[in-house]
């Protein structure tokens, strides 16, 4: 019985042992880079819009880099940051920003809030992120099925919600021109596109900064949609 117990317990060694060689060689492999001033500066906007094409790619065929976070993140504290985008997104919990992106520690910028509004706040960070730290591109990135759209076009009423919804109010009132009939097939889809244009045209005309950056050729302000079902972006 003891020998039993004793080649049991080696057994569990061993395959211990073995875990955490293959865990070691996993993340030998795992790219530990991240951005610098001298990768982001060079590349133009259309550029860093292709980089992120690339990576949601990367990500809808399962193909995403293993990446060692942990070192990302040691490497970024002592020389700084450097992304190559901000991303204004939805809070929604299924839009993980970088997954979709294929991108890791210092790569992007992040802002979110329900249904991906702009306010002065968000504006101020997205000055902060392309003049003061060189990011390229802004995003303002919404999703099918947004919770804050369908609140939206219900007229919810509760608390601060109801300001920040009423912000999604121009996007519904410009699709019911085109469907009177706000329940439907599609409509709710339709107003997050609509909302996605309405703010990237809010970050153009009510940013001074990022309208002259874009003017210049510094940035890019796009649009974009996440599907939930496919996990593709698509650029608008």
């Amino acid at each position: 019985m003891k020998k039993l117990i004793f080649a049991v317990a080696a057994l569990i060694v061993m395959a211990g042992c073995s875990q955490n060689v293959a865990l070691e060689s996993a993340n030998s492999n795992a790219e530990i880079h991240v951005l610098h001033a001298q990768d982001v500066d060079p590349k133009t906007p259309d550029e860093v819009i292709e980089i992120l094409k690339e990576g949601n790619k990367n990500f809808v065929e399962k193909h995403s880099s293993n990446r060692d976070a942990i070192a990302q993140l040691i490497e970024s504290a002592e020389d700084g940051q450097h992304p190559l985008a901000i991303v204004l997104s939805c809070i929604d919990s299924r839009v993980p920003v970088e997954l979709i992106f294929d991108k890791g520690v210092g790569d992007l910028f992040v802002a979110r809030v329900a249904g991906n509004i702009v306010n002065e706040d968000i504006l101020g960070s997205m000055e902060y992120a392309c003049e003061h730290s060189g990011s390229k591109v802004v995003v303002v990135l919404g999703h099918e099925s947004c919770g804050a759209v369908h609140s939206a076009c219900e007229y919810v009423q509760a608390g601060n919600m109801t300001q920040m919804l009423e912000k999604i109010y121009p996007a519904i009132d410009s699709c019911l021109k085109v469907h009177p009939d706000a329940h439907c097939s599609g409509f709710e889809n339709d107003v997050v596109r609509k909302n996605v244009e309405i703010m990237v045209n809010r970050v153009r005309t009510e940013s001074e900064i990022l309208n002259h950056m874009e003017h210049e050729g510094h940035i890019k302000v796009v649009g974009a949609i996440f599907n939930l079902h496919t996990g593709a972006v698509e650029f608008i």
